[in-house]
């Protein structure tokens, strides 16, 4: 585990997160932060510097659009097909990491102002915590 704070959103910085999660406002005001702006960078950023200390959440990062020839569309990945990957996907990966590095999961909060994207990245991780005893 690393002493690093991570912030994943592709638009906020931390200090602008501040009024989305009052509890955690000293923490993204004062402190210093590593920010990622995708899910693939978020993946990138655990693996090179291990289970950050803390971890906020962004639902909803950048749509991806392609011009796709839909004759072939199963040689294409699903970001090129303009599925976008979510905080979500960060969070599921994050406790799989977890789980299968023997860590326990970070102190995690979910600044996203998508309220149902915020309330299912905060269940699926307050489940895993609970079951997995992570």
């Amino acid at each position: 585990m690393t002493t690093r704070k991570l912030f994943l959103d592709d638009i906020r910085q931390p200090k602008d997160a501040c009024y989305l999660v009052q509890d955690w406002a000293k923490l993204y005001f004062n402190d210093e932060w590593d920010v990622v702006k995708t899910h693939k960078e978020f993946v990138r950023w655990v693996k090179r510097n291990g289970v950050p200390t803390h971890v906020s959440f962004d639902h909803d990062l950048a749509d991806v659009h392609y011009d796709i020839d839909f004759d072939d569309w199963d040689v294409y990945t699903a970001e090129q097909l303009g599925v976008e990957e979510t905080g979500l996907d960060s969070a599921k990966f994050l406790v799989d990491y977890c789980e299968n590095n023997g860590f326990d999961l970070p102190l995690y909060q979910v600044h996203s102002a998508n309220p149902i994207g915020r309330r299912n990245i905060k269940s699926y991780l307050d489940n895993a915590k609970k079951h997995l005893g992570l």
